[in-house]
Formats: structure tokens, sequence, C-alpha cells
């Protein structure tokens, strides 16, 4: 009798059967484990946010180190430490904000635009004071800080949550006006008042945004914008430095304006110009000799020019250019209108002002005064920065499945026909 045994190897699948998912690597599991992440695009932010700032923090110490040892008798960590420190607070506050549920920022989002008011009122009382022509600061119990920046986040999540009721639903402009422009508005006169246009112009940026992404009528946009851009010519007049600054910006600078208004351009090109491929080497920089102010916040992506060449500034273009693509990811999946507004506007304010930074290194833009984001010295941009990215986490862990949210973004789309079934082979 002959027995007949079976073929080796594995049985030939079921072509009707669903294909098993593959499980993450354990290393991975580990780390959205600790940082309480499960999206793929997430991690990407995730990553991407804590590398730029242990590059800032580095960059920070590069550019810092001259100007802190003269004005603290010696110290050259002084500016370093300090950032350091605010790092070291804001990165666990980044993760501990993206663990909190969703629903927390839409509850809450009244609440925070009234607090990011009241703290921008105090920048007019006896708390606040002026620094480099702005008062936009204020000193408690010898700390200091900057209201603005964190009023960007609370106008960023009060607007979505006021405009993801009419998301998509817009019938006239008294649906955009009302009440998302005058509390907009008055947050933004409250940063003028204080002579910050820089700051103001990336708020108007989130406003913008957020009504982009409510689904506003792009003419209405187009007409918010060409009165928008009046109004700063109109601003920018009042004042005899940014006048000038405008007009060196547009017909180039005079040999009478190079000691003045041209100062910080001009050195910061040649800096750029100096760091060639490869750089001068990360601390050679002859720039951060008082050559160039605010090296360390405003203008450190000169210093990085110089000192990594073009090599380096094309690793940080590139890394913001990630985790823009990261963003945009998240918001496209993103189901509900509230988390899709929300993350939007604060993809705006970060790659927007990343891009404004940048854009006035190059003499592309006029100078503004904004940092670039989690690499500029300055302890509230970098916390503001970091708790908005925490928000973003905390509104991706309701995030469905790319399939899904693909399918339900297509259903909700405004005249967008049904879907036909495919039929099957």
């Amino acid at each position: 009798m002959t027995t007949v045994r079976p073929p080796r190897g594995r049985p030939a699948p079921d072509p009707g059967a669903p294909r098993p998912q593959r499980s993450a690597p354990p290393a991975v599991v580990a780390v959205r484990r600790l940082f309480g992440v499960t999206d793929a695009d997430a991690m990407v932010v995730v990553g991407t946010v804590i590398f730029l700032v242990l590059f800032g923090l580095v960059m920070v110490l590069s550019s810092s180190a001259v100007v802190s040892a003269q004005a603290n008798e010696g110290d050259f960590f002084a500016v370093f430490l300090r950032q350091g420190l605010f790092a070291l607070v804001g990165i666990p506050l980044m993760l501990i904000v993206g663990r909190l549920p969703a629903r927390v920022w839409r509850r809450h989002a009244r609440h925070a635009v009234m607090l990011g008011l009241a703290l921008q009122l105090l920048v007019f009382t006896g708390l606040g004071y002026d620094y480099g022509g702005n008062r936009n600061w204020i000193t408690v119990f010898g700390f200091s800080a900057q209201p603005s920046e964190f009023l960007k986040l609370a106008l960023a999540v009060w607007l979505a949550a006021v405009l993801a009721d009419r998301a998509n639903a817009f019938t006239d402009l008294r649906s955009v006006v009302i009440p998302a422009l005058p509390v907009s508005i008055v947050a933004i006169v409250m940063v003028l008042a204080g002579q910050d246009l820089g700051t103001a112009s990336i708020m108007i940026a989130i406003v913008l945004a957020a009504l982009f992404f409510a689904g506003a009528p792009l003419r209405w946009l187009g007409g918010m914008v060409a009165v928008l851009a009046v109004a700063a010519v109109l601003f920018a007049s009042t004042s005899s430095s940014r006048s000038s600054r405008i007009s060196v910006w547009l017909n180039g600078c005079a040999p009478e304006d190079y000691e003045w208004t041209c100062w910080q351009s001009v050195h910061a090109l040649w800096a750029l110009g100096s760091g060639g491929l490869l750089g001068v080497g990360l601390g050679n920089s002859a720039t951060k000799w008082r050559w160039l102010p605010h090296a360390e916040n405003d203008f450190i992506f000169a210093i990085i020019g110089e000192e990594l060449g073009l090599v380096g500034a094309i690793v940080v273009l590139a890394l913001f250019a990630v985790l823009a693509i990261a963003l945009m990811r998240i918001v496209r999946r993103h189901v509900d209108p509230f988390a899709r507004i929300a993350t939007g506007a604060i993809m705006v304010w970060i790659i927007g002002q990343a891009f404004v930074n940048i854009a006035v290194v190059l003499g592309m833009l006029p100078v503004l005064g904004v940092p670039l984001p989690f690499i500029s010295a300055g302890g509230s941009a970098l916390l503001a920065a970091l708790l908005a990215t925490g928000v973003v986490l905390s509104l991706s862990r309701e995030l469905p499945a790319p399939a899904a949210a693909a399918a339900a973004v297509a259903a909700t789309r405004p005249g967008a026909p049904p879907r036909r079934p495919r039929p099957r082979a």
C-alpha cells in the first residue's frame, strides 16, 4: 500500500481571504508607547520636532556664546542653559498634552482665547516692557515671557471650534465675519499696538488658514487678503523704522543705510555667502562676534549657513519640508472639521513662520523679527510651538485609517457624487 505524502512548504493562499496586516517591529511599538503616539504621520511629526529642538540647542550655543560671555561676566553658556531649560520642560509637556483627549480642546477653546487675550493685555500694564522698539513682553518674578506666542495657539484652537459647525456650509459673508473675525481683529490689533508687525502677520496667516480649511470661498479670502495688504501698507507708513526697512528691501541699500537699516540684512547675506558648500565649521562663525545682532534668534539661519554651509541650510529646509508633508497628511485624513481646521491653522503658523524667517535672512522679505520655530533662542516661542505640536498629536489620536479617512472626506465634499461600488471579478 502506498501513501501519498503531502507537499512540503506553505499551503497556497486563498485568493478570497483577506490579507493579514503586518505588525510593526517591536522597536517601533516601544517608541510609540513611550511617546504615546500610534499614527505613523504623528510619529514623523514627533521625531522631526525633537530633532529640530536638539539641533536648535546646538546652534543656540554656537551663535550665542560670544554675546553671552560679554553680557554675563564670561559665562558662555547662559543663553544656552536657559534655552535648554525651556526645551527640558517643553518636550515632556508636548508629550503630556499629546495624550489628552481631543474633546478637551474644543470644550475649552473659549477659555483659551480669553486667557490669551488677558495675558496680552498685561503687556500694556506695569508688567510689560519694551525691547527693540516693540512692547510685547512681560516680566513676572524675574521671568520674561511673550504672551502673543501663546495667543497664536489659543486663536487657532478657538477659530477651529467656532468654524467647525459651519465648515463647508458658508452661505453669506456674515457666516464668515461673525463671530470669527471680530475676536481675531481684537487679538491682532492688541499685538499691533505693541508695534510687533511680524507676530501680527503670522496671526493673520492663522486666521486665513482657519477660514480656508473650514471651506470659506476663495473669492472671500482673496478680498480679505487685498484689504489686509492695504492695511499693512498704511500701518507700515506710520513708523519711520518700518517704512525704511521696506524701502531698502524694495530699492536696495544706499551707502548711508549700511550702518543702520541694512546692517542686519547685509551681514546675514555675507554670513551665508562665507559658508560655501560645507561651512566654516561648527562654532567657527565670525559673524557672531557682534557683527550680526540677534544672531541666536531672528537670524540664526544665517549662522547655520555660515558654519554648516549650503548642506546644513538644505538639511534644515528639508526637515521643515518633511514636517509640512506629515502635517498636511494629517490634515487631509481628519474627518472631524474641528481637528482639520485646528491642525491646518497650526501647520500654517509653524511652516509659514519658518518660511518668513528664512525669507528675511535671504533678503526675500523685509526684516520682520520672527524667530525660526524650534531652533531660534526664545523660551516663549519654543514652549508655544511645542504646545501646538502637542495639540496636533492629541487631535491625531482620533485619526481614522488612511483608506477610511479618504472615503469619509470624499463623501463629505459638497456636491460630490456618490461612489459606485467596484464590480468584483
